[in-house]
């Protein structure tokens, strides 16, 4: 028995090359954030919902407040706030007040988070070596290499943040 379609799924004989670019980027990424999720739950790490990679990841390169949350995300500072909550709670982000202006509370990486991001670029290797298994690992690295030509030329020559699409 063959699995149900999904709605709005094509046929699988549509040529790739009829296929919008950006549509089969949005596919890929589909397909990459399942595997992840599923082998995060898989890994232990069941707590973890989508939105909290963004957040991670740009405290990677920093302290930020939830007003950069909010920014970043594109949804309110109420909103912000409590997907700053959840994350807290789970141990993945640590509050401080910043001593420059005791009003603002900092966000900064803890040691968990720290830890979550290490797994997730693990996961991500692993998701690429199937791919290269699929396609190859020459195909892998020219459209790596295509696609970051791309982006730092549409951005001033700056990779800018990872942000959700909703």
């Amino acid at each position: 028995m063959s699995p149900a379609k999904a709605p709005g799924a094509s046929s699988d004989e549509e040529p790739a090359d009829g296929i919008a670019l950006a549509r089969l980027l949005a596919m890929g990424f589909r397909l990459a954030i399942t595997g992840l999720h599923e082998r995060l739950a898989e890994r232990g790490w069941d707590d973890v919902r989508p939105p909290y990679g963004f957040v991670l990841l740009a405290l990677r390169t920093g302290p930020l407040t939830v007003t950069d949350v909010a920014a970043l995300m594109g949804m309110t500072k109420q909103a912000a706030s409590q997907l700053v909550d959840a994350m807290a709670q789970s141990d993945y982000l640590v509050r401080s007040v910043d001593e420059s202006d005791r009003r603002q509370r900092v966000l900064s990486l803890s040691t968990r988070g720290e830890t979550l991001l290490g797994v997730v670029e693990e996961i991500y290797a692993e998701i690429e070596a199937e791919w290269a298994d699929m396609a190859s690992a020459d195909d892998l690295r020219t459209t790596r290499d295509a696609l970051t030509r791309i982006v730092l030329t549409a951005n001033d020559g700056v990779l800018p943040a990872v942000r959700p699409t909703w």
